[in-house]
């Protein structure tokens, strides 16, 4: 964490002062504003804490509630996502706060006495070691309580509009097109209703949007046909792994045991079996009572006695996508830009068995926010706004086709595998794609080709930016090179140095002076008055070990000055890890690379440190109409 740049700071270094819109934030909703997000869970959260960090576009995000959500259903965590919550600032307060998924028990029937289960194997989670990153359980409220307090301690001083409900909106014309109607729903005036007049707006409001419904997307795919019962339990049990994260198949049934946070909540997910077409939703009615006989019989010969409920559900398996994640129809495509998108559960419906609901929820609002607030911030031109649904719509429907096979497996009876070891082998053989990993975008304004990936073979073009230990030179620390990185809204361009030392003429000079002069660099468009650094965070790799790395020779690019002091920036420049190089375990040519990473941590292009000219077409199209050399 950097503070002080501004002069010395006393207090909590994350709350930062206050700025453009956070300066005298009316208490109240404003007629007009800028972006209108729809709902407050994981998806609208995101999308809010990242446009916080844009003071100057006026965001406001309303939900129905009266407060903020006390128990969440989700809980699953996946590395990406903690990823994520690094760049947000709160990674290290939530997984000490978590549960920490290290291994799976898989227990079937015995074969000596089918009647009873028995472990037959237990692998760990992350046998690739995907992510530094652990894979947690916690609550999905408390999710949304830290993503609360980035919005809070923001520039822009958000805090969600609690006590309205959405009715409906309206497309038409001029400066905020979008007339949203919203209904009070808990203060003095119930009942009331107000028009905001919006420029832009996001519905994250759940698999029963109403912003979905009002832009005409509709959810299709397969009729639920499998119910399960899930309960957040606390129990005695003599059940051996209640604390591991379990498959349970028995001669009764299935279970998913997930253990919780805080040593001693557990959720179960419990198979209530096939649902016949004329239920017509009756199982829903399935009590709590019956859930928990229903769990016993499947452990058996291990009893659960379960003292305290905080939360149960009863839900049918089905699988919808809408094919369109914005208000542009299919015959519009290329004629207008999109002024409406829906977010997570309300584009996307599956399982919760497989944790990837919250997951990928977060990473739609992740995107749709920072592209929103590089459009209104003046950064993009408003064709950046097309690549959400472009990108997202792929994401959700791979989502799907990964969770039908999923949730299929768990729901299958033990004399039904062609394999006994057919479950753990599949959750052992996709583990990267629930841990969040698989996600590759294709080229767009965005992403660039793949005409150099053999420059930097561990950072696949279009796939998340995967961090490496790395030396920082000012210091000595070790540090993860990708965990500087914030959910601030720059791009960040990564710089690995060719054999040269810092100083002698070389490639990276050279590329360093074409950056900081040229009129054809991204650099020229950040605004006069602006940091050097505001718009585009560039750092540079040394093959050699930070001791040999002289830091006054290094290229003034690499070391900015900042803040009103003018401060120089020493945290940009970096070296090697002898135990752990950074050049090898990624696959970086030794002649050196140029690593572009958008905003929300996907790689967006792979170059040589020669190309100034396609660093400068990559970009150009991305800066839109903006004035370069200013």
């Amino acid at each position: 964490m950097q503070f002080h740049h501004h002069g010395y700071v006393s207090g909590d270094p994350r709350i930062h002062e206050p700025a453009g819109t956070g300066i005298d934030r009316p208490a109240e909703l404003p007629d007009e504003v800028d972006v209108l997000i729809v709902g407050t869970g994981p998806a609208g959260m995101i999308a809010a804490a990242q446009l916080a960090q844009f003071p100057d576009v006026v965001t406001r995000i309303v939900e129905r509630r009266p407060g903020r959500l006390a128990i969440g259903q989700a809980d699953g965590i996946q590395a990406r996502s903690v990823e994520t919550f690094q760049a947000f600032g709160f990674a290290e307060r939530i997984i000490a706060e978590a549960y920490r998924i290290t291994e799976m028990a898989f227990w079937k029937p015995d074969p000596a006495d089918p009647s009873r289960i028995v472990r037959t194997a237990r692998p760990v989670d992350d046998p690739t070691g995907v992510s530094e990153f652990p894979h947690l359980i916690v609550n999905q409220a408390r999710v949304l309580d830290y993503f609360a307090e980035v919005m809070a301690n923001s520039p822009s001083r958000m805090t969600p509009d609690y006590g309205y409900e959405f009715v409906g909106l309206e497309v038409g014309e001029g400066e905020h097109p979008v007339a949203v109607t919203l209904r009070r729903t808990a203060s003095p005036d119930e009942g009331a209703l107000q028009v905001v007049r919006a420029k832009y707006v996001v519905g994250a409001d759940g698999a029963r949007s109403k912003v979905r419904e009002a832009i005409g997307c509709h959810l299709a795919g397969d009729q639920a046909n499998h119910a399960w019962g899930v309960m957040d339990a606390l129990a005695v049990t003599d059940f051996p792994d209640i604390r591991t994260k379990c498959s349970i198949q028995s001669e009764a049934g299935n279970i998913l045991l997930i253990p919780r946070e805080g040593g001693h909540l557990f959720r179960m997910y419990v198979d209530l079996g096939e649902v016949a077409p004329e239920d017509k939703g009756a199982v829903r009615q399935t009590t709590i009572e019956q859930i928990i006989e229903r769990a016993n019989a499947i452990l058996h010969p291990y009893t659960l006695d379960v003292r305290n409920v905080a939360w149960h559900s009863v839900y049918e398996v089905g699988h919808r996508l809408t094919d369109r994640f914005d208000d542009v129809l299919p015959h519009e495509l290329g004629m207008r830009t999109p002024r409406v998108f829906i977010t997570g559960d309300a584009c996307h419906t599956h399982s919760a068995k497989a944790g990837q609901g919250m997951n990928v929820s977060m990473q739609d609002g992740f995107n749709i926010g920072w592209k929103l607030g590089h459009v209104l911030d003046g950064r993009s031109p408003e064709s950046l706004l097309a690549t959400y649904s472009a990108e997202r719509q792929v994401v959700a429907k791979n989502l799907i086709d990964f969770d039908k096979e999923w949730s299929t497996l768990m729901a299958k009876k033990p004399e039904e595998f062609d394999s006994p070891s057919e479950l753990e082998d599949f959750y052992v053989r996709t583990a990267e794609f629930p841990a969040g990993f698989m996600t590759q975008y294709s080229p767009s304004l965005i992403v660039g080709e793949a005409a150099h990936q053999e420059l930097a073979t561990g950072f696949p073009i279009g796939k998340r930016f995967k961090s490496a230990p790395v030396e920082r030179v000012c210091d000595g620390n070790p540090v993860q090179l990708g965990h500087h990185a914030r959910a601030d809204g720059r791009w960040r361009i990564y710089v690995f140095a060719d054999s040269a030392a810092a100083g002698q003429s070389s490639a990276v000079s050279n590329l360093a002076q074409w950056m900081s002069t040229s009129p054809e660099s991204p650099l020229a468009a950040t605004p006069t008055g602006a940091d050097p650094d505001a718009w585009f965070d560039v750092k540079v790799t040394y093959q050699h070990d930070h001791a040999s790395v002289d830091l006054g020779a290094v290229p003034e690019l690499f070391l900015p000055r900042v803040g009103p002091f003018g401060l120089i920036d020493y945290e940009k420049v970096y070296a090697s890890d002898p135990a752990d190089d950074i050049f090898a375990a990624r696959g970086v040519d030794r002649d050196g690379a140029i690593v572009v990473v958008r905003p929300d941590q996907y790689v967006s292009a792979v170059l040589p440190l020669t190309a100034t000219d396609e660093l400068a077409a990559f970009f150009a199209p991305i800066l839109g109409t903006r004035t370069l050399a200013r």
